[in-house]
């Protein structure tokens, strides 16, 4: 074999192993696009005298992942002025003295990295690990998450505490009423997954 016809014979085999590599990568890429109709932010929180519970609105989300090396980027952007708890009065406070909605508007997680592996379809169970950012700071949390993919579909579920103080807002307690310093998030997230990155 001559040195020429070895040469080229090289080049197209890294070419075909690159072409496989990068089919490959791109196939553990994927995409969660939410739909904000149908995904649900739900808040409870206990105090002295009953359980609050009520809930906000998603703006838009997505997270991008990748099975083989756990990364994932995106943001979910909740509504800050939507959170609603049943109570007109209960609420305004809220907003006004607690979440300051008209100064930060937007509740936002930015996932950073996926623990565990999402099946291609059926039921998974992983951790996303990223940041979330509200009233103005920002701080890791780690979202516990039961995943369900079928044709296309997805859904997926999981819970996490904030310990609103540590973002620095107010515990709403008063004189007579205690208020408990940690509020449990739970998403109830709908969408659709795609193949490879967002575009």
């Amino acid at each position: 074999m001559s040195s020429t016809v070895r040469v080229f014979r090289n080049i197209a085999l890294f070419i075909f192993v690159a072409t496989v590599a990068a089919s490959a990568g791109q196939a553990q890429q994927r995409t969660f696009t939410l739909d904000p109709a149908k995904t649900a932010v739900n808040f409870t929180v206990d105090s002295t005298l009953h359980t609050v519970h009520g809930d906000f609105r998603l703006k838009r989300g997505s997270i991008q992942f990748d099975n083989a090396t756990g990364a994932a980027s995106g943001e979910l952007v909740v509504d800050s002025a939507s959170g609603e708890s049943g109570s007109d009065g209960r609420d305004k406070r809220m907003h006004k003295d607690i979440l300051e909605s008209p100064k930060y508007s937007d509740i936002v997680f930015t996932p950073q990295r996926v623990k565990g592996t999402v099946a291609n379809e059926g039921k998974s169970t992983v951790e996303v690990e990223g940041i979330l950012t509200m009233h103005g700071k920002s701080k890791p949390v780690i979202m516990p998450l039961e995943v369900q993919l079928q044709n296309g579909a997805g859904s997926a579920d999981g819970s996490f505490n904030v310990k609103y103080q540590e973002w620095g807002m107010k515990n709403p307690s008063t004189f007579i009423l205690r208020v408990n310093d940690t509020v449990k998030i739970h998403v109830h997230a709908v969408g659709k997954i795609t193949a490879g990155a967002a575009n």
